[in-house]
């Protein structure tokens, strides 16, 4: 009887871990889904497209592409001011407008003035959105919740690449060329239909996050040794863009007095942006150098380099909520999972420069080698993934986490623009030069990562499941009376019930109630 009660028990405990714990979190993921299915229709297509739509040379395209997105990296200040002065999901639904009519405007860019016009108004968008989303999270979920949320967003986001590739393939083969405009609308469809499903999903406490960090009306966020206070920033109405500068002064009060400079400030929160840039850099290996490696250095068909891109959306779709649920539950340190993904990058460059170098000549050693190579690579990806995005959003101040997550996301744009270049010039000197670079980047990263723990927050480095992260906030006095004695329950509540109601109480960060002899970060 008591083995059935404790596998009762058991059977319960696990029905709700699997139970949503964030409201509107299926509406939320669909609206992952949805986004990332209508970019698969037309990401994969882009330079085709636009050299269909305008008649310019590939060349002009891309020139263009690469110009107006160094240029929409302004953007990111801009978005990180905003989320901190209007919520995450304010900016996002505007983002995805920004993004919806820039798609849509598209097939009508047909000179090169409308097209570059175009591609810059939404490239704002698009580079800006990542940033906004990040913070999102971190305004709706809280401890592990976060974790859970990047490796499902990572998931859906490879998954519904792969879904809109594939139904872009079958509109071009049914429509032709008029294909190409089909895709481009059905992706501005895809962000109205995101931005729906999105409207109704609340953060707590009115958006500056679940963990009570910069509440709106709440009391002034205590300080941790060293740092003055931040005021929580009151909810406005969206109003242009132009009082956003990131330096200047506005209404938001003391945050936007001390803008982008409190996070620079920050060298812990720096050197994480830092270590992240060196492992961005292997986040572009699979696009930009599988093509060149597979075909110029090891000789292999070129229809191996969509089954490597193949194998790579697949298990990053089907496997990375499990492995990134794995690492969550095994590992006591968002820090040491980040270096572990970046340690099996720093593998897995090292096995491709070594596969190069030895170049096997049996008719199935190389693929196979290839393709082992492949999966860890993946592995890699979801381990890293997860724990260094949740690591991102929990170092960063509530108060102040739109201009944090806008910096984080600089290293993931510059990565990703530097790359191609970086890597075809030393492909064209020795194929097996970017992959030792990459190997080298990645190490690096994972000993800055390691390096960094005591410097990061308590809260953000370890893994905390989210009751956790709600129960040890301080509670702080609001301005509205409080009940009488006599009203409060007799007895503790349940255990389901301690994320509500620490929710309604504690609107202080505990970071920043941490003593001074035990503050973890330093600045």
């Amino acid at each position: 009887m008591q083995r059935s009660s404790t596998r009762s028990a058991a059977r319960t405990g696990q029905e709700a871990r699997r139970r949503p714990g964030i409201p509107g979190e299926r509406a939320m993921l669909t609206a992952m889904g949805v986004d990332a299915v209508g970019s698969g229709m037309y990401v994969p297509f882009s330079l085709v497209f636009f050299h269909h739509i305008t008649g310019l040379s590939f060349t002009v395209v891309g020139a263009v592409l690469t110009a107006v997105g160094l240029a929409g990296m302004a953007a990111l200040p801009l978005a990180g001011t905003a989320v901190d002065r209007y919520g995450a999901r304010r900016v996002q639904l505007l983002l995805y407008g920004v993004r919806g009519i820039g798609f849509a405007l598209y097939p009508f860019a047909t000179t090169l003035p409308a097209f570059a016009a175009v591609a810059l108004f939404t490239a704002f968008g698009d580079r800006a959105f990542p940033a906004v989303q990040q913070a999102w999270i971190g305004e709706v979920a809280s401890g592990t919740d976060r974790d859970r949320l990047q490796a499902a967003s990572r998931a859906l986001r490879n998954g519904g690449l792969g879904a809109g590739a594939l139904l872009a393939s079958l509109a071009i083969s049914v429509a032709g060329g008029n294909g190409f405009t089909v895709a481009a609308w059905l992706n501005a469809a895809s962000f109205a239909v995101a931005a729906l499903l999105v409207r109704g999903v609340r953060s707590a406490r009115g958006g500056r996050g679940v963990d009570g960090r910069g509440v709106d009306g709440a009391a002034p966020v205590p300080a941790a040794a060293g740092r003055r206070p931040l005021r929580p920033l009151p909810r406005r109405p969206l109003r242009p863009l132009l009082p956003l500068l990131p330096l200047g002064r506005g209404r938001a009060g003391q945050g936007s007095a001390a803008g982008y400079r409190v996070v620079l400030r920050d060298r812990a929160f720096l050197g994480l942006t830092g270590a992240n840039f060196l492992t961005a850099l292997g986040y572009s290996a699979l696009p930009v150098m599988f093509p060149l490696f597979i075909v110029g250095r090891l000789g292999l068909p070129q229809a191996l380099t969509g089954a490597a891109f193949t194998l790579n959306t697949v298990l990053c779709a089907v496997g990375g909520v499990a492995v990134a649920g794995v690492v969550r539950r095994r590992g006591g340190r968002r820090t040491r999972a980040a270096a572990l993904g970046a340690t099996l990058f720093a593998t897995a460059f090292a096995g491709l420069a070594l596969l190069g170098t030895v170049r096997p000549h049996s008719g199935w050693v190389l693929p196979a080698g290839l393709f082992a190579l492949v999966v860890l690579y993946t592995t890699a990806e979801t381990v890293h993934n997860p724990a260094s995005g949740s690591l991102a959003v929990a170092a960063a101040p509530g108060e102040l986490r739109g201009r944090y997550m806008a910096t984080y996301q600089l290293s993931w744009s510059l990565a990703s623009t530097l790359a191609p270049s970086l890597f075809t010039a030393l492909n064209a000197a020795d194929a097996r030069l970017p992959w030792l670079l990459l190997t080298g980047t990645a190490l690096s990263a994972a000993a800055l990562l390691v390096r960094l723990e005591n410097r990061l927050p308590v809260d953000a480095v370890r893994f905390t499941a989210p009751a956790a992260v709600m129960t040890s906030l301080p509670a702080v006095t609001t301005a509205d009376p409080a009940p009488a004695p006599a009203a409060a329950p007799a007895t503790a509540p349940a255990a389901g019930t301690g994320l509500c109601a620490a929710v309604r109480t504690a609107p202080g960060d505990s970071r920043r109630a941490v003593a001074a002899g035990t503050a973890s970060r330093t600045i």
